[in-house]
């Protein structure tokens, strides 16, 4: 079911861009947007040179903001392309007076404009859309042509976290990951093998009540990988 329009959109987020980079649609063509490159400069927008840690597809972003609040010395950036959905996000960022998250508000396939090589330890990928059809398997988020950019984004030893409800995408993924020259670390349903620190995602604790399997894959990124 479509989402409706939230009331006065455009106004809401007109006053959270000072922690949102809103979508460029000049170039609506997605290959040559990345082309024209406008780096985020984080050390300005966070004033420090911390950890830094990128979500994609950050939602309503339950998982960042808890995050931010468990870590405030790590700095985040969070990736959202609906409009629609983000603006919670930014008005609860907002709420709380958070200063260690920054969004993005675009589609993930852009994020090469905006930031620069070498930036994020780690990259979080929480229940993303599976899209099961054959002939969607460039759009998913682990598609090998995603994770060649995130090899340019991570560090040397940088890691992605996933966690996805659907069997189908952790076994796509763990494909790509091997495919990619990631090294997985972890791999494994969750709701058999916890892990220490685990912040749950509004998908996550729906699946956790129902007795779900939830799968986790942790890929570290060797850049001397072939």
């Amino acid at each position: 079911m479509r989402m409706h329009r939230k009331p006065h959109l455009d106004e809401r987020f007109s006053k959270c861009l000072d922690i949102c980079t809103p979508a460029d649609l000049s170039d609506r063509n997605m290959k040559t947007a990345v082309l024209k490159k406008e780096y985020l400069d984080l050390y300005g927008i966070f004033g420090r040179e911390n950890e830094r840690r990128l979500e994609i597809g950050c939602g309503k972003g339950r998982f960042v903001i808890e995050s931010a609040v468990a870590e405030p010395d790590v700095d985040f950036v969070a990736v959202e392309k609906s409009t629609n959905v983000i603006i919670s996000a930014l008005e609860e960022t907002k709420r709380l007076g958070l200063k260690n998250i920054h969004y993005i508000n675009t589609a993930a396939e852009v994020l090469p404009k905006y930031i620069r090589p070498d930036t994020f330890e780690r990259i979080y990928l929480n229940f993303s859309n599976p899209l099961p059809k054959s002939g969607e398997a460039r759009q998913r988020l682990t598609h090998p042509g995603f994770l060649r950019m995130y090899r340019e984004f991570l560090k040397d030893g940088g890691e992605v976290w996933q966690k996805t409800d659907s069997a189908f995408l952790y076994e796509f993924s763990l494909e790509s990951f091997r495919q990619c020259a990631f090294d997985i670390t972890f791999a494994a349903d969750i709701m058999k093998e916890q892990f220490e620190g685990n912040i749950v995602t509004e998908h996550e604790e729906m699946f956790m009540e129902r007795g779900l399997p939830i799968y986790r894959i942790v890929a570290v990124c060797k850049k001397d990988a072939k």
